[in-house]
């Protein structure tokens, strides 16, 4: 029939009904029929399954008291978040606005969060990290294990985070974590060009060990901890290196390295970091000043080898001396020396005595 109109709304809908452009109502289920000669009827028939209602005329839809038992009505402010559980699965995240979700097929709860505690924190947050609309409103991150973070907010000092996740309401005062490994970690100080006191540059390779012990020191003090820890250690190395000579260095490196390591402990302390050991890997010395060591290396060797064999030989001899000085103040022992001698003669297979000396026959004869 002429201007007559028929609209049929199925269990699962609902119509929005609009008279010259103004909301007027809800259609629930069934058959609705208006008479609408001139078009000033128009019913938009949404599905009550997908629980979100987007409309382009939702503020005249919002202010409606019809929707009251059939929807839940949010107006959220600028410092206002809607974390959303549908069916108790959560679902998104709202930002500030108008928004309706009809309860008609699903259970719908919406948590109002305050955005102005910048800091996000809940029991489901690793379920709510993972949406989508957490990308857009959350500055989602995670304190990795052995580490610690620590919390600035609008640059003032708030916490240190344990190992965990963690999130931050985007669009509000900026978070900072400044992140930091508990564990002990190593330094290389390699290539240091160094002069000592007797004016001799030599190249050091030295290596720290050390690990943060207050991370809010570590980050408050310096923009760069492993940097400003390298730095202090250059300082550290030249100005006890250039306090000595070359022999002392050489000779009593373990010492060296135990006062550098006092010396930059202090100043690591102020760091809020804590010194495990530090240690000198290798010394290179010039070319030249490395083939004079070798040369006075060589020198001393050899004067302690000529040394020893003359101390050897002193004691040879004062030991000849000495027998020698025994046998002649006790005959019956010189005569014990000679019978020796001959038996050892007398023990080859040959024996050949010479005698030139009239008389000595005798005297040998007798003697054996």
């Amino acid at each position: 029939m002429f201007g007559i109109k028929r609209y049929e709304i199925h269990s699962y809908e609902m119509g929005l009904f609009f008279k010259n452009g103004e909301f007027q109502g809800l259609l629930k289920a069934g058959t609705h029929w208006f008479f609408n000669p001139f078009d000033e009827v128009q019913v938009d028939i949404v599905s009550l399954r997908t629980p979100l209602l987007t409309h382009e005329k939702l503020d005249l839809i919002f202010k409606s008291k019809a929707l009251q038992e059939h929807a839940l009505v949010l107006d959220l402010q600028d410092h206002e978040r809607g974390l959303v559980w549908i069916d108790n699965r959560f679902n998104h995240i709202l930002s500030p606005g108008q928004y309706v979700f009809w309860t008609e097929l699903k259970e719908v709860r919406v948590e109002i969060v305050d955005a102005r505690k910048v800091r996000f924190e809940h029991i489901d947050l690793k379920v709510i990290a993972r949406s989508v609309a957490a990308q857009r409103l959350l500055d989602v991150c995670t304190v990795e294990r052995d580490h610690v973070g620590v919390l600035f907010i609008d640059g003032r000092y708030m916490d240190t985070l344990e190992p965990g996740l963690y999130a931050f309401w985007l669009g509000q005062s900026p978070a900072l974590i400044a992140e930091y490994d508990l564990r002990e970690t190593m330094v290389d100080i390699s290539g240091q060009d160094i002069m000592t006191a007797d004016k001799v540059t030599l190249r050091i390779n030295a290596v720290v060990t050390y690990k943060v012990v207050d991370a809010r020191k570590a980050a408050s003090q310096t923009d760069d901890v492993r940097q400003a820890l390298y730095r202090e250690t250059q300082l550290v190395l030249r100005a006890v290196l250039g306090a000595r000579e070359l022999d002392v260095f050489l000779t009593e490196k373990d010492a060296l390295a135990q006062d550098i390591e006092e010396n930059l402990r202090r100043r690591a302390a102020e760091l809020g970091l804590e010194i495990a050991s530090v240690g000198i890997r290798d010394v290179i010395l010039p070319g030249e000043m490395k083939d004079l060591m070798n040369k006075v290396t060589e020198a001393k060797k050899a004067a302690e080898a000529n040394l020893i064999a003359r101390r050897e030989e002193t004691a040879a001899i004062r030991s000849q001396v000495n027998t020698a000085k025994l046998l002649q103040d006790n005959p019956v022992l010189m005569r014990l020396r000679e019978l020796e001698v001959l038996e050892k003669v007398a023990a080859e297979n040959k024996l050949n005595i010479i005698l030139g000396e009239k008389g000595l026959t005798d005297r040998v004869v007798n003697l054996l």
